[in-house]
């Protein structure tokens, strides 16, 4: 085998071993020194098969302590669909719980009020959620909806879902939204909240959500932990 290859065999002889169980979920990779005696080759040669175990979500290399093994398993997440986390939580076991960490009337700044497309001293909901799933808190939510649309909310609505209240207690109908999905590094705010000890970025989808009149009822940043999530979707081609 040519030597450039070299560290695309370790790559895929060391995940193989991960997909087969020898490496556990969180166990301690071999360090580089270890795995050059090992492979007998060059630290270059590791560094590099290590990088491409941590692009493809194997291990995830943490300053100081090495690289961490990764659970393999990933929850999809849809991204054409409007789906709450009650009913993504149906696929995740009994696992997870919803921690309210905000609710408040507040009136919109500047930012909200051009999420919003609203006027100044409109009157917003704020919902902070985190939602933890096998004991990590992975995901928060931040949303925002126009009080004039959702006249109350109660922590006890957030704990269990928001949307079962809008649709089946206020009537509303809600008709599609508009996504936005980017990746940026954690805010003061994501390491606070969040168990990010080690990531270095955040999936965040922006959800933008109308009624059935077109009207924009909700704003919300969904943050994700990236490790625990498949964005998926499904395309149709369109035959003229």
């Amino acid at each position: 085998m040519m030597m450039q290859n070299k560290y695309i065999q370790i790559y895929k002889q060391i995940a193989e071993e991960i997909s087969e169980g020898h490496y556990k979920p969180k166990e301690k990779l071999a360090s580089e020194h270890e795995l050059m005696n090992a492979y007998k080759t060059s630290r270059e040669t590791i560094r590099k098969a290590l990088n491409l175990l941590a692009q493809n979500g194997y291990i995830q290399k943490i300053q100081g302590k090495g690289s961490i093994v990764l659970d393999r398993q990933k929850f999809d997440f849809p991204v054409s669909g409007l789906v709450s986390f009650k009913e993504l939580a149906g696929s995740l076991g009994d696992k997870h719980q919803t921690h309210v960490e905000e609710l408040a009337v507040i009136y919109a700044d500047d930012y909200l009020m051009y999420q919003l497309q609203t006027p100044p001293d409109t009157k917003i909901w704020k919902a902070l959620r985190v939602r933890e799933i096998d004991g990590e808190r992975i995901i928060l939510d931040k949303d925002y909806f126009l009080q004039s649309r959702v006249p109350e909310l109660t922590k006890e609505i957030c704990e269990v879902s928001i949307y079962d209240y809008l649709e089946n207690d206020l009537g509303l109908t809600i008709s599609f939204a508009k996504k936005e999905i980017t990746v940026e590094e954690p805010s003061s705010e994501d390491r606070q909240l969040l168990h990010l000890e080690g990531f270095s970025n955040i999936v965040v989808v922006k959800n933008y959500v109308y009624l059935e009149d077109a009207t924009l009822l909700q704003y919300t940043e969904s943050r994700h932990r990236p490790d625990k999530f498949k964005f998926v979707d499904f395309a149709r081609r369109s035959h003229k």
